[in-house]
């Protein structure tokens, strides 16, 4: 059950999470894959921060496909919770294994702060839903059980069942049929996934589907939809799962281009960054203003001894 909390706010991730996701207005997560890039996305106002698999795993040069271990997994996961005020909700493939695998990786992301898992309904390994290859779905028993022990285990977290069906080919007809397991086994939301490029395919899955669950859609390929039209679908949010990757891609790479190629940095300087905003992201004024103050509390306290 997700609940409350003295600390902070009174309300813990979890149920901010679950909010936005029952909120009628539609709420918009940006990737992230390291504690920088979700203080970006939180400047920007996002409501939810998106540890993507994808994003990590290309920040660690490996393909998308399981490569990466869950505890590395967590651990960028982790530290976007612990740096960011928004909820964080992680992108967790296929539950890195069997049910047994998926009730520990659920135990250990909400001991870590996060507030939500993302289990997709392929088989493990998985393969990025954008990527030929296998993208087999795994058995329906199976998944459900996975869904179910997810949501027993769990005190405080958002458990996000993803629907693969129609990535894999295998219609609208199986993926609405599996929404309805999904629902019943206890998920708190579905994310329903389309490689087309255009949002037809995600329109009728929301038109058809008559369950009580907040539907997730991620508009990577169908790029030109905007939220105004999302919203009046009917959808709880959009995940924006890698264009923050993407476009420092293309800076970085446009910017180490022209250094090796002018032979100084002169040329580029107007399209960087002042340091100062890099300091700001880290919080440097606000480390060095907590030891100013704590320092001269140390100094009043050794004064007020002799």
């Amino acid at each position: 059950m997700i609940h409350t909390t003295s600390a902070g706010t009174g309300v813990s991730p979890a149920a901010r999470l679950l909010a936005l996701l029952r909120a009628p207005r539609l709420a918009r997560a940006m990737g992230a894959h390291n504690p920088l890039s979700a203080r970006l996305a939180e400047e920007a106002r996002f409501d939810v921060i998106w540890s993507s698999g994808l994003e990590i795993s290309a920040a660690a040069g490996v393909p998308d496909a399981n490569i990466l271990a869950m505890p590395e997994c967590l651990d960028t996961a982790a530290s976007l919770a612990a740096r960011v005020d928004v909820p964080v909700l992680a992108d967790c493939d296929s539950g890195f294994g069997n049910v047994n695998n998926v009730i520990h990786m659920v135990r250990a992301y909400e001991a870590r702060g996060v507030a939500g898992v993302c289990i997709e309904d392929k088989r493990f390994p998985k393969l990025n839903s954008f990527v030929e290859g296998n993208q087999d779905l795994a058995p329906l028993d199976d998944f459900a059980g996975k869904i179910r022990a997810a949501a027993d285990v769990r005190r405080d977290l958002v458990v996000v069942a993803r629907l693969e069906a129609l990535i894999s080919g295998l219609g609208m007809d199986e993926a609405l049929r599996r929404a309805e397991v999904y629902e019943r086994a206890g998920a708190d939301a579905l994310l329903i996934h389309s490689k087309r490029t255009e949002p037809d395919e995600v329109f009728a899955f929301r038109a058809a589907y008559d369950g009580d669950l907040p539907v997730i859609i991620v508009p990577t390929t169908y790029h030109s939809v905007t939220a105004d039209e999302l919203q009046e679908r009917g959808f709880a949010m959009a995940i924006y799962a890698n264009q923050a990757l993407r476009s420092s891609v293309r800076a970085m790479r446009d910017t180490l281009t022209r250094i090796m190629r002018d032979g100084t940095t002169h040329h580029v300087e107007e399209d960087l960054a002042p340091l100062k905003e890099i300091f700001d992201l880290q919080r440097m004024p606000q480390m060095l203003e907590q030891q100013s103050h704590y320092e001269a509390l140390g100094r009043d306290l050794a004064e007020a001894t002799r």
